[in-house]
């Protein structure tokens, strides 16, 4: 991937591997900051608010980051019996972390980020996404991921959120299977796992079918991908891809997703449901 140039008020990012691009009109750079990680930008745009870059690549924008963070949250806390400690790893916008808290029966969420950075931007420029990040249950902490896993107790979570950017740079090593048998021995029983499992389009046939098989390699019964719309995001499409320990991610609390009274944009039971009903494409390309 690449950055075109703003020269022509436009941020354009380019997928070379694709043939594709995608761009947003803007009217200024507002932030722009180089942390011990990554590079970091924040844009404001004529029409889509404000936009995050990352190293050159959209991480998310004011008119469409609901979608992004509600599918990788609800979905994985309806399909847990009752989850009470979440942990995120990654996820510094902290939007996840918002989405989770909207469970009233989850008791702790600690969300691990490298890159402080990313948190003090949003704070400042997407204070929508951080307005939970003072709730008692909530606790940020700004470290690596991988090793904080390494660390934690044995089967002292009951849904784990792997919220990373792409499988490269920092987050990498969150795409491989020595790090999902970690997760696997931090979940208690009938505990999911969700991870960010890129484009449907464009990453079925490789991304997101080893994701897949390296998370049965590490000890999951089941695993779920569910795709669904995110216009900033390669090919506009995007998923996420649940596993489950000792517990069937195929299958979720469907009446109380219905009766649910929490303020969403997307996610419904039936999204839900609809998600789980792959495209004939997307099924061929998970056949093993």
């Amino acid at each position: 991937m690449m950055t075109e140039s703003l020269d022509t008020g436009w941020f354009t990012e380019v997928f070379d591997s694709h043939g594709s691009a995608f761009s947003l009109k803007v009217r200024e750079k507002l932030w722009d900051v180089t942390s011990a990680y990554q590079h970091l930008e924040v844009y404001a745009t004529e029409t889509y608010g404000n936009l995050m870059v990352l190293d050159g690549c959209v991480m998310l924008s004011d008119r469409d980051n609901f979608l992004y963070h509600e599918m990788i949250a609800h979905p994985a806390l309806f399909a847990h019996a009752a989850p009470k400690r979440v942990v995120i790893i990654g996820g510094g916008d902290c939007g996840t972390l918002r989405e989770v808290l909207k469970h009233p029966g989850v008791e702790h969420v600690t969300l691990i980020d490298i890159d402080e950075e990313v948190t003090k931007a949003a704070e400042r420029f997407f204070p929508a996404l951080t307005e939970s990040n003072d709730d008692p249950r909530a606790e940020l902490k700004f470290a690596d991921g991988v090793k904080w896993v390494d660390e934690a107790d044995d089967e002292s979570v009951d849904v784990m959120i792997i919220d990373s950017t792409d499988p490269v740079g920092p987050a990498e090593g969150l795409f491989k299977t020595d790090f999902l048998k970690r997760c696997h021995r931090l979940l208690r029983q009938g505990g999911v796992m969700v991870q960010q499992s890129e484009s449907p389009l464009y990453h079925s046939g490789s991304i997101i079918r080893e994701l897949r098989r390296d998370m049965r390699a590490a000890g999951f019964e089941s695993v779920a991908t569910l795709p669904f719309p995110q216009p900033v995001y390669p090919s506009g499409w995007w998923s996420v891809t649940l596993a489950g320990k000792g517990v069937d991610v195929k299958s979720f609390r469907e009446a109380d997703a219905a009766a649910s009274d929490m303020t969403l944009d997307y996610y419904t039971a039936e999204a839900h449901r609809g998600a789980l009903a792959l495209p004939p494409f997307m099924r061929r390309a998970f056949e093993e």
